[in-house]
């Protein structure tokens, strides 16, 4: 290959500086290796980088064209190597972070705003999972943290899990819903005639999980909870929602919470993350998170 990084290198120097000297001072070089730096190159290219018709020489069109598309190569080639450090001292140039929809983004905000001041370099992908989904990310290999997983964690082992918080439902209908005015508590029968409002478990590998439907009920199945949670403040249907999520609907009437015979218990949320992975930057999330959520309960730890 005729052309190398040292040569963009070189062509770089010359225009941030302004001139040869300036160039072979940064690169600390004397003028002359400059010069015969341009020309060799000139030469290899058949092409004339610099006018050299003024007092002092400047770049031509097919230079300038050079040294725009050769600083691109030359960030790539910064990055590349500073990717090869990162792995060799640990960091992971990547994490992806499963969140389940029970838990909002704002509330790992403030780990991610403090791991972007003192991490640099580890690009995190976000993914927005449903249910079992969650889990199904993390043992899956989609993710390699999760945050929110539901329930107990699959069986199989390869992670582990500690629990961060519970989450409470509240049976909720739109105020002209016709299940609103009926007497408390509601009953299956009551429930069955009625269409219930579902957030589809996002599940790829693991067998989805499903909240609070009955047998042979109508069932409009929603992507997310948000937007169930719109759905259901519609009147398309009924069903369970985290309390946390309609503490505002619920005191302003948009949905009125309905008592009921067998009502869903709370569920316990986890933290979970692949033992497998070794990464500092997965370790460093962990330990931010534990000491934010985490209190002495301790859930499955499974090696």
């Amino acid at each position: 290959m005729r052309l190398t990084l040292d040569a963009l290198a070189v062509l770089d120097a010359i225009d941030r500086k302004g001139s040869f000297a300036g160039a072979a001072g940064q690169l600390h070089r004397v003028p002359s290796a400059i010069t015969y730096t341009v020309q060799k190159l000139e030469q290899d290219l058949d092409v004339k980088l610099f006018d050299r018709s003024g007092s002092r020489a400047t770049l031509t069109a097919a230079g300038r064209s050079l040294l725009e598309e050769g600083r691109h190569l030359l960030h790539a080639a910064e990055e590349l190597e500073f990717l090869v450090k990162r792995v060799a001292t640990g960091w992971e140039t990547g994490l992806s972070i499963a969140v389940d929809g029970l838990i909002p983004f704002a509330l790992i905000y403030p780990a991610l705003e403090q791991f972007y001041k003192e991490v640099h370099g580890t690009q995190i992908r976000l993914l927005k999972e449903v249910y079992g989904g969650t889990w199904d990310a993390l043992v899956s290999g989609r993710a390699d943290l999760a945050v929110g997983a539901p329930g107990e964690g699959p069986p199989g082992g390869g992670y582990a899990a500690k629990m961060i918080g519970v989450v409470e439902f509240v049976f909720a209908v739109a105020p002209g819903h016709p299940l609103a005015c009926l007497p408390e508590p509601l009953t299956e029968v009551d429930l069955l005639h009625h269409r219930a409002v579902s957030a589809a478990d996002s599940s790829r590998t693991l067998p989805p999980r499903t909240m609070g439907l009955l047998r042979g009920q109508d069932v409009l199945t929603v992507p997310d909870l948000c937007t169930k949670l719109e759905a259901q403040r519609l009147g398309f249907g009924v069903g369970y929602l985290p309390k946390h999520l309609v503490q505002d609907d619920l005191a302003a009437g948009r949905l009125v919470a309905k008592a009921v015979a067998e009502p869903k218990p709370a569920v316990q949320l986890f933290l979970a993350w692949r033992t497998g992975h070794k990464g500092k930057a997965l370790r460093w999330l962990v330990k931010r998170l534990q000491d934010a959520w985490v209190g002495s309960s301790t859930a499955n730890e499974d090696g």
